[in-house]
């Protein structure tokens, strides 16, 4: 069931109308925006804390912090942040165990399919720009069957820096062979609308992702807001307007 009355209340008000944006490529977020990760980093989690003789968490306790990485869903797991001693150590843990079943229940989101291969009649490229590191992402996309389509797979060791820096962005527009500019950027999280408001493209922001009750998307300042992935096609150009440009 969606929270979008919910969160519309807590912002301070509804959605911006989708308003068509002159851009000729999208670049997505991965986890939480194109593909749902969540119940495999969940799961990942909850094998280290067996391991310590602790009782699995509930996915939705720890969904919030999916698109949080590892420091995310060990501050939900065990209470703890990277300056910790045994931060260290349990961030390995849970990435050997998320390396070996890193695909077993993640799926795109729904309509995905439908969206990506709209967005490729009407003449745009896309790509996929995530901190995730390439040991992860690269078998995710191919998995998933992306890996052919996607005209640019930047991840989270692709450039010295990561989002919220712009590099990772600016270096999915080059891999495009497309302006920042003329490029929207989708993702679930605060540092995805400053990475791409830092990179000067247009920004949308996936509400249906990984959002905590905590956050507050009004105050990123994202050009507008999704409540499903297949909204986005509203705020991109029809394929008579790429042909007329």
């Amino acid at each position: 069931m969606s929270d979008r009355p919910a969160r519309e209340e807590r912002d301070g008000g509804a959605r911006k109308p989708p308003q068509r944006m002159p851009v000729r490529a999208v670049l997505f977020d991965l986890d939480g925006t194109l593909a749902d990760t969540a119940a495999d980093l969940g799961n990942a989690l909850n094998r280290v804390r067996a391991d310590r003789a602790l009782p699995p968490l509930p996915l939705a306790t720890l969904r919030p912090q999916a698109s949080h990485g590892a420091r995310g869903l060990l501050a939900a797991g065990f209470g703890i942040g990277k300056e910790h001693a045994d931060f260290a150590p349990l961030r390995d843990a849970f990435l050997a165990y998320y390396a070996e079943a890193l695909c077993e229940q993640t799926t795109l989101f729904p309509e995905a399919e439908r969206v990506l291969a709209e967005i490729e009649r009407r003449g745009l490229r896309w790509g996929i720009v995530t901190n995730k590191a390439a040991r992860f992402t690269v078998p995710v996309v191919e998995r998933l069957a992306l890996a052919a389509r996607a005209g640019a797979v930047i991840c989270g060791d692709t450039t010295a820096q990561s989002k919220p820096h712009p590099a990772p962005l600016l270096a999915g527009a080059a891999a495009l062979a497309i302006e920042p500019g003329r490029c929207v950027y989708v993702g679930d999280a605060e540092r995805d609308i400053i990475a791409g408001r830092a990179a000067g493209m247009r920004t949308l922001f996936a509400a249906y992702g990984y959002v905590g009750a905590d956050e507050t998307p009004a105050a990123w300042n994202a050009d507008g807001e999704l409540g499903s992935l297949p909204e986005l096609l509203d705020w991109l150009p029809l394929a008579a307007d790429m042909a007329a440009a």
